[in-house]
């Protein structure tokens, strides 16, 4: 299975893109100027790019991609529950460790939060601290704050 990167422009910076024909493995947002690809060979990605396009205009609230993140047990069981956290909603820290039914785990979710290879589509971005303050986003606060206003409407008010 050929593994493939591609570059995607977003209003909040360019994505690096990494999958296959069979599953998205990672998206991270980069701070190095690149290009949006233009032929990108995996059907997934392809697939992927459609979305985030869709996601981006604001016609798109749930993403249908195959997704092949990898990390231990726990974070693979952390980043499943972060699928569950939906569009134009956010749960605390606090709230997460609850739904994975380990209160006293709220520092290691926080940590698997941190470690999220699939932003955007995996929506860690979602989650933010009990006071409402949108605690640290891998891909910088600000567009942790962007992603969080556009899915609701509303300006967030960070207490960072």
């Amino acid at each position: 299975m050929n593994r493939e990167t591609a570059y995607y422009s977003s209003p909040i910076g360019i994505v690096e893109i990494t999958g296959d024909d069979k599953s998205i493995h990672s998206i991270y947002f980069i701070e190095d100027e690149h290009s949006a690809s233009e032929n990108i060979s995996s059907k997934e990605i392809r697939k992927c790019v459609q979305q985030l396009d869709e996601y981006f205009s604001g016609n798109r609230k749930e993403f249908e991609l195959t997704l092949a993140p990898k990390g231990t047990m726990f974070q693979e069981k952390v980043w499943n529950e972060l699928l569950r956290v939906p569009f134009g909603k956010t749960r605390s820290y606090l709230e997460q460790s609850k739904a994975l039914g380990d209160i006293k785990a709220i520092r290691a979710v926080a940590s698997a939060n941190g470690k999220n290879p699939i932003s955007v589509i995996i929506p860690c971005h979602r989650i933010i601290g009990s006071d409402g303050s949108l605690t640290g986003y891998a891909g910088g606060v600000w567009r942790k704050k962007w992603l969080l206003e556009h899915e609701n409407g509303t300006k967030q008010q960070s207490l960072f």
